[in-house]
Parts: structure tokens; sequence; C-alpha cells
């Protein structure tokens, strides 16, 4: 048999309003702004819960209903669930109903989508632990599969997932690394004992995530019939597709006929006698490991390079992560809650991103993300809260 392995990620952010040099001192408060509608955290959120997560999941409850044989798995933010706690509790009521399924699987990473495994491995400590808690308060499940912030990997990362008791770990199958073997298989982390490496194959996950809608496409409409014969004809043991869950509602609209391709894909894929749908948990007991993969430099599943430097590729992302790193000792020692959790909320990766100076292909890309009119405004925002949050642990240290 081969396996289809989907997984979600589900991820909103905080965003730093446009804060001034003017409120250093002045205005504790960094990621809401009633009167700018587009760093407004409550209104993205409604929006996204609106659009994407509501719609999608409702349906996913329907389609896991309707065919007992299909999995999926998520892997939530801590910081999106906060989110939809508070502005969307109709999208977390749904996402803890198709977890109860018992067909759905939850996957560990760090509560604040942060980078903090390259920067702090502690910190980085403390933040799988905090999710990992909010998962099981939330869903009533432990997470067994671990996957990092924005697929980001390296073989350290898979030796401390293995010591950790995880039994999977996920990562972008990428070509450079792989050579001639196929993501399509499951492998074992160099320097590991007993975890297994799920890769993603970005060729088919990107046509629905990126490609679903582009008329200049050759292979545009694609259709479930299409993609079913894809999925059976690709080689291997598992086709992993990995994606944003605001792939369905969000980046491909209602009106592309997203939600339609989604409903019908388990009826076509059934049509593979051969093909059944597998957790990545399951994935990695039902098959034997392949090879071994050897990752030593960090490899994610954004942009063309596949590496940090979305977030780490110029001055100013580099400033601003070793800044905000550069503070835990004080932060801890300040023990204080509400300059913990900002100063964790400041960790959080989309901060960096939205600071990118990728031109061509990839800059659109972060362009489309980012809420802010140029990567240098992103940076000034940013580095004027972060400046407000070294006041005021300096105070509480005095």
């Amino acid at each position: 048999m081969k396996s289809v392995c989907f997984y979600f990620q589900v991820h909103q952010p905080y965003r730093v309003k446009r804060y001034r040099v003017f409120d250093i001192g002045n205005d504790p408060e960094y990621f809401n702004d009633r009167s700018e509608s587009d760093l407004n955290n409550r209104r993205i959120a409604e929006k996204v819960a609106r659009k994407s997560y509501i719609p999608t999941t409702a349906l996913l409850l329907e389609m896991l209903k309707r065919h007992p044989e299909l999995r999926v798995s998520y892997s939530f933010s801590g910081i999106a669930l906060e989110q939809l706690e508070r502005y969307a509790p109709e999208a977390l009521d749904l996402f803890r109903k198709v977890v109860d399924t018992g067909q759905v699987e939850v996957l560990g990473e760090t509560y604040y989508h942060s980078l903090s495994f390259f920067y702090s491995p502690s910190e980085f400590e403390r933040q799988v632990g905090k999710h990992r808690d909010t998962i099981r308060r939330i869903f009533g499940v432990w997470p067994r599969a671990f996957r990092n912030t924005e697929l980001s990997y390296r073989n350290d990362l898979a030796s401390w997932a293995d010591k950790a008791g995880y039994t999977a770990i996920l990562a972008e199958g990428w070509d450079p690394i792989l050579g001639w073997r196929s993501p399509n298989y499951v492998y074992r982390p160099k320097g590991t004992e007993n975890i297994k490496l799920l890769l993603k194959n970005y060729r088919l996950s990107d046509d629905v995530a990126f490609r679903f809608s582009s008329r200049e496409w050759s292979e545009w409409p694609l259709t479930t019939e299409k993609f079913g014969a894809w999925l059976g004809e690709a080689e291997g043991d598992t086709v992993n597709l990995f994606m944003d869950y605001e792939t369905f509602g969000e980046h491909q609209w209602e009106d592309t006929g997203i939600f339609q391709f989604l409903e019908h894909l388990p009826v076509e894929i059934a049509k593979n006698p051969g093909i059944n749908f597998m957790t990545p948990s399951e994935v990695a007991s039902a098959y034997e490991v392949r090879d071994e993969v050897d990752m030593p430099h960090v490899v994610t599943w954004a942009d063309t390079d596949r590496d940090l430097t979305a977030w780490t590729g110029n001055p100013m992302q580099r400033a601003a992560l070793d800044s905000v790193y550069g503070m835990e000792n004080d932060v801890l020692l300040a023990n204080d809650h509400k300059l913990l959790e900002d100063w964790r909320r400041m960790q959080t990766s989309d901060h960096f991103y939205y600071m990118c100076t990728k031109w061509s292909n990839d800059g659109d890309v972060h362009a489309y993300f980012s809420p802010y009119e140029s990567p240098y405004e992103a940076y000034i925002a940013y580095m004027n809260a972060l400046s407000d949050l070294k006041l005021r642990v300096e105070k509480v240290k005095r």
C-alpha cells in the first residue's frame, strides 16, 4: 500500500502595530491598534476564520464522517489557538470536533512559531513544553510527531526530537539534499536511533497551495481526476502533502473551486486501490526506513532558497533577531509575566519575514503576506517596540 499524508499548518501571528519612536516609553501595547485595520489582529483572525478556517474545517468534518478511512494532521501555533479562543471560538470548536473523530493527529511545535531552536535551545524547549500543555488542554491529545516553525530543520533538531521521544519529524523534501532519492519514502535522520523523517513532496503540495488558480500554469485547471492520477502514479511508500491551511479559502479563494477540489479528492484517490490515508505517526509506524538523510545546514519550506534567508537574509533581520534573543537573561530575571509574554510574542518568525528584501518571485510572496508598506516599515515598527520592551525590563530590574 501507498499512503497519502496530509499536514496543515494553522498559524496567525500577533502583528506589531505601526509603533512610532514617540511611543517608546509611553505605550506598552505593541500588538493591537483599532484604528489600523490592516494591522488589527482581531479583524484579521476573524476574517481568516470566516474565509478559511470555518468553511474548511466544517467541510473536513463532513468528509471525515463520510470517509472513515480519511486521515489528516494539523500543526497549530499556540498564538493562533489563543486568537481563536478570543476572536473565533466557532472555528476552535470545529477544530476540536475534527480532532475528536480520532482520524486527526495534532503535531508538536513551538508555541510562538519562533526560530528559537537556532538561537536559544533552552527557550525553544520552554516554548515546546507550553505548546504541548496547550494542545493537551484544548484537544486532550499528546503530540507524537514534531514539526518546527516553517518546517525549519537540521540534523541536531532531529537528535533533540529523538531524545524527547517523538516518533516522527517533518521536513522539506529538497532536491539538493535528497539527490537521486525520492521524498516519498521514510528516512532516518543522521545521528538518531528511533525517530523517522517524513519529507514534503513539494511539487505536488505546491500544485495545490500555490498553482491551483494560476491560469499561466500549463496544468491549469487542476482537477481532482488529474491530481488523483498523479498521486496514483507517484513512486514510493507515502506522498506527504504539507501546506498552509489558509490555502483553502484565503490564498485560493472560494470562487477558484478549491473547496470542491478538496471535497471530491478522497473519492478520486480511492479509485487507486493501492492508496490509503495515514497521519505522520501512522506513516512512521507503517514503513521501514529507506535510507539515512543528512541535513547539516538548515532547510525550510520557504522561498526558492529553502533556507533561513527568508528570516535572516539581510542586516535588518539579523539585527532584530540578535536584539530580541539578546534580551533573554534580563527578561527571565525580571520574573514578570507580561514582559515575558511580550518578549515571546516578539520572537514570532513572521516579524522577521516581513523585513525580507528579496526580490523577484520570492519578494512577491513576502509582499503578499506582509501587512506593512515595506520591509523597512516593518523593521522600524518592530525595533521601536523592542526598544520600549527593553525600557520596561530595565525598570523592573531596578
